[in-house]
């Protein structure tokens, strides 16, 4: 698919992910994308829906909306988070095959792979299980758009694509610690530390569970570079393959923060997954291969929080 002559819609386009996703479709040349806004559509209604797609008329759709959060708000809307983030994508496909939408992008979650997959997660492995459970209702509604893509290809020759990005991390990220994910929620707990000259940080679970991340610029490359080539049923993980303990994870960032205290383990709180990596080489049939490091995405990540942490309420996106 040539992106540059398309309609594009971009569903949670001024979100964190999403807003690099829009430039980079700038930067191809595409003249007509949409960022649909919450106030005037409301994806979970499927007359809203109807309404973006009439007044759009998309070509392409890179559904990236969703409804997230770190353990604790996982923890805390299981309800929300299985059924804002389900009604949004089934009818958001639905509607866009009825409408003959040329291709349809689906994001999907890290959260879906079962708890105990065998490491590095294969894509075939993510029906052998069930997810973390303190994930489980996000991952497996958004699993069910890789259902839905599947079903929708048989049957009706619908070209939807499902991808699996890992925990993204980068500028913009949302840092608010009742809902950030662990990479942001550390860059302010250590920055905040220091600035108050506390000697200590208290964080979840005991440090051992890994992690794989993905800077935000990549993702948004790997997934319009799925958008102009990749067009089978198979679904499709977007990683690093490097893999990393929260433990080791903390001490970097403090160490490029300037924190120079301790940190406390409090193992009455859920680790969460207890190892996350990802077996990428599906991703190199459309040519992603990401450029940045945790050791390179780390520092630009802090660098920019630095930048903008005085006006946070500001520049965090939801």
């Amino acid at each position: 698919m040539q992106l540059s002559d398309k309609r594009v819609l971009v569903t949670g386009g001024s979100g964190f992910l999403g807003s690099f996703v829009v430039e980079k479709l700038g930067e191809r040349g595409c003249q007509k994308v949409f960022v649909p806004r919450s106030k005037e559509y409301e994806l979970r209604d499927r007359e809203a829906i109807m309404r973006l797609y009439n007044k759009t008329q998309p070509q392409l759709i890179i559904h990236l909306a969703a409804v997230v959060g770190g353990i604790g708000a996982n923890r805390n809307n299981p309800g929300r988070f299985f059924y804002d983030n389900a009604i949004m994508g089934i009818q958001l496909m639905e509607c866009a095959r009825q409408l003959g939408v040329e291709k349809f992008v689906a994001i999907g979650t890290i959260c879906a792979y079962p708890k105990f997959a065998p490491v590095p997660f294969k894509e075939e492995d993510l029906w052998n299980g069930y997810p973390e459970e303190t994930n489980a209702p996000y991952g497996l509604a958004k699993k069910m758009m890789l259902v839905q893509a599947q079903a929708y290809r048989e049957q009706y020759s619908f070209n939807a694509i499902y991808l699996l990005p890992v925990n993204l991390y980068g500028p913009r990220d949302n840092f608010d610690l009742e809902t950030s994910h662990v990479i942001p929620a550390l860059i302010r707990k250590c920055m905040t530390a220091k600035n108050e000259g506390r000697r200590e940080i208290v964080l979840w679970g005991d440090g051992s569970p890994t992690r794989e991340f993905l800077y935000v610029e990549d993702a948004a490359e790997a997934i319009l570079l799925a958008a102009e080539r990749y067009d089978a049923r198979e679904p499709v993980n977007l990683g690093t393959g490097e893999e990393i303990t929260i433990r080791d994870l903390a001490q970097m960032i403090a160490s490029e923060v300037g924190f120079n205290g301790r940190f406390v383990w409090d193992e009455t709180k859920p680790n969460g997954q207890p190892r996350r990596r990802l077996d990428v080489s599906r991703a190199e049939l459309f040519g992603f291969k990401a450029p940045h490091r945790l050791r390179d995405g780390i520092p630009k990540t802090v660098s920019w929080f630095m930048e903008h942490q005085s006006d946070l309420r500001e520049v965090v996106f939801a």
